[in-house]
This record gives structure tokens, C-alpha cells and sequence, in this order.
């Protein structure tokens, strides 16, 4: 379809098609600190707003937005542990499929559990999905892989018997990250603090190259953190200082020499490589999954396969250019990038019903 078809298809779609946006419930939408999945699902449902779309948001009662929103759950249940997460699950997510014949699209950032409705209603169901965090999770999706649409967020991150549409990249909102032409002093590593994300191998970089290591982000795994993280936090070399929200998030960048992202398993995305990006600090990132989709390697950081290469990349920060990293991720990651693709995906899954129900 010519493009000028294309946004006149669009256009008239914005008018009069309905969305629901469902977002996880283990945190607020958008969270306050941590919570990836509910970010997304906050930038698409706004970014959906600005552009004309009627959205409603399922997402916890507490959640921030210009959308409608439907909540049965006062608050996200890793904020309120006297809520039990299967229950509010449950419920969240049955709220929304009892009323999915008010929608024209249900989008799903809520992972695997609401395919198990999409044979029960007529309303198409799209889902992004935000990483595998089991293997025996893939059950359901290719149980269900042609019962709905699927979208990736980077081409690292698919299932080989998934049909999917289109990857499209996370977006995140520039408006609370401040460009640092200059750099600070610190190594920053932010982000869950878990195995996977090899909080260890920044502290041993850092510990290398001589260079003080602030660490940020939740504890996930605590016999991790006693045994490996704990016991080099001394508030000179290394410095934890837990979960930040967006405000803490832009301070802490302001002392970053460098990201260390130094993941010992494929990442999916990585919000947090962007986010860093455009505040214009450099990001060293192992080479696993999405990284060389996110970083541009020798320009707005480095990809590494080793600590030895993450402490030699410590030593060419300078030859980045921050105003560079800001670039990048003006030109792939913001929520209009990414509002944009997904509007295009919609209208293929709108064409395609359309298209259905003439045949019958």
C-alpha cells in the first residue's frame, strides 16, 4: 500500500477503533522505580493518546494516566505483599477479557497468560512480548500462535515457530532525561540486581580500572547480592544505593564516566541502554542479544566479550561523543518511533479482520 494510503488508513483507524492496553499489575503503570513492562505500556498507551487513539489502560488503581483507566487492583502486588500475585492476575486480567467486546484490540504487555482467553473472544488480542523467562513458557505461545498477533522488541529476542508481525523497539520519553555533554567520574550499573545482569563483573571492572561503581536497582535475587554484591559495598569503591525513580535516574547519570551493562545472558532490550544513551552517557555492554541492536558499537559505546575488553572499553570513553548517544536514540527510541511501528501493526491486524469478515 502507498504510504499516503497508508496514513489515510491510519487516520481514519485513530477515529474509530478502540484499544486496550493491558500492563502487569506487579507495579504501578508507570512503575515509581523498576518495572520495564509497565513503562512500555505506559509510553504506548500515551504516546497512543497524543496521536488520537481511544485507549483504556488495565493497569493497577494507582497508575498514572490521561487514558481511561480500569483497575481492580489498588496497587501493584510487589508493593503490597499482602496481596497475593496470582489472585490479583487473575482478576486483572478477566477484567479486561469480560469487556473485550467494547475493543477493537486488546495490545497484551502482560506476557503469556492472556492467550489462554484469545479463543474465548472475538476481539484480536496483540502481543509484545517482553522476553521468555522460562523455556516452558513457549508452550502457550505456540499453543496459541494462530490465535493471535505477536510483536518482538528486538530481532535477537524470537521464537523460531512464532508468526510474528513486526519487531519494534521500545520507546522511552526524553522529556526526563537531561543530555550531559560532559562526563562524570562514576561507573554506574543499573538495573535488577541479579545473575543475569552480571551486577559482579561491573563491580570487578570497576574495581580494575580504578574507578568508584554506583549500583542501583532492586535486589531480585538475595542470596545473590549477600554473596557476591554485599560484600564490596563499602560506600567509597562501590556504592549501593537501591531503586531510583526518574528524577534519581537523570541525578545519577550526571556522574557517569560510563553504563556498565555487563549481562551474562542475551538481553531482550534493555531499556536501560537507551535511557542511558540519551542522557549521553556511553554504555559498555556484553555482546548478547539485543545489545548490537541497541548500542552502536564504537559510537555510542562499546560491545564486549570479556571483563579484560569492558576495562579497555572503560579506557576509550572519550572517543564517544555524547551528543552522539543522544542522537541515536532520538533517531530508534522514542515513544514516537515506537507509537509509529505499532500504529502500522495495527492497521495490518485491523486490514486482516476487516478482510475476514467480508469473506464470511
Amino acid at each position: 500500500m502507498p504510504n499516503g494510503q497508508a496514513t489515510s488508513r491510519i487516520e481514519e483507524y485513530r477515529r474509530s477503533r478502540r484499544i486496550a492496553v493491558l500492563s502487569p499489575v506487579a507495579w504501578r503503570t508507570p512503575p515509581r522505580a523498576y518495572g520495564a513492562w509497565e513503562t512500555v505500556a505506559s509510553n504506548v498507551t500515551e504516546g497512543l493518546l497524543a496521536r488520537g487513539w481511544d485507549v483504556t489502560l488495565f493497569a493497577t488503581a494507582d497508575s498514572i494516566t490521561r487514558a481511561r483507566l480500569h483497575a481492580v487492583i489498588p496497587c501493584g502486588y510487589e508493593e503490597d505483599r499482602s496481596l497475593d500475585p496470582k489472585v490479583s492476575e487473575i482478576l486483572h486480567i478477566s477484567g479486561l477479557m469480560e469487556r473485550a467486546g467494547r475493543f477493537d484490540l486488546i495490545h497484551n504487555h502482560y506476557d503469556f497468560m492472556p492467550l489462554a482467553f484469545s479463543r474465548l473472544i472475538s476481539t484480536p488480542i496483540l502481543t509484545t512480548i517482553h522476553g521468555f523467562s522460562s523455556d516452558k513458557i513457549r508452550a502457550v505461545y505456540h499453543k496459541y500462535r494462530d490465535d493471535g498477533y505477536f510483536v518482538s522488541i528486538s530481532d535477537a529476542d524470537r521464537d523460531p515457530n512464532l508468526p510474528y508481525l513486526a519487531t519494534v523497539y521500545n520507546g522511552i520519553d526524553l522529556c526526563n532525561l537531561t543530555l550531559r555533554p560532559e562526563p562524570g567520574e562514576d561507573l554506574i550499573f543499573l538495573g535488577r540486581i541479579h545473575p543475569d545482569k552480571g551486577t559482579h563483573l561491573a563491580i570487578e571492572t570497576a574495581r580494575r580500572c580504578g574507578r568508584r561503581l554506583v549500583i542501583a536497582g532492586i535486589i531480585q535475587d538475595e542470596g545473590y547480592f549477600e554473596e557476591h554484591v554485599a560484600p564490596h559495598i563499602d560506600g567509597r569503591q562501590v556504592e549501593f544505593i537501591g531503586p531510583v525513580d526518574p528524577p534519581q535516574r537523570d541525578a545519577l547519570f550526571a556522574r557517569a564516566w560510563a553504563v556498565l551493562h555487563l549481562n551474562t545472558i542475551p538481553e531482550r532490550f534493555g531499556l536501560v541502554l537507551a535511557e542511558a544513551m540519551a542522557a549521553g552517557v556511553p554504555v559498555i555492554a556484553m555482546d548478547l542479544g539485543s545489545c548490537r541492536e541497541v548500542v552502536a558499537d564504537g559510537r555510542t559505546g562499546f560491545l564486549v566479550t570479556s571483563v579484560d575488553q569492558a576495562v579497555q572499553a572503560v579506557e576509550r570513553i572519550r572517543e564517544i561523543k555524547r551528543t552522539a548517544c543522544r542522537r541515536w536514540v532520538e533517531e530508534h527510541f522514542t515513544i514516537d518511533r515506537m507509537v509509529e511501528a505499532y500504529e502500522r501493526v495495527y492497521a495490518h491486524i485491523f486490514e486482516r479482520q476487516d478482510q475476514a469478515k467480508s469473506d464470511f
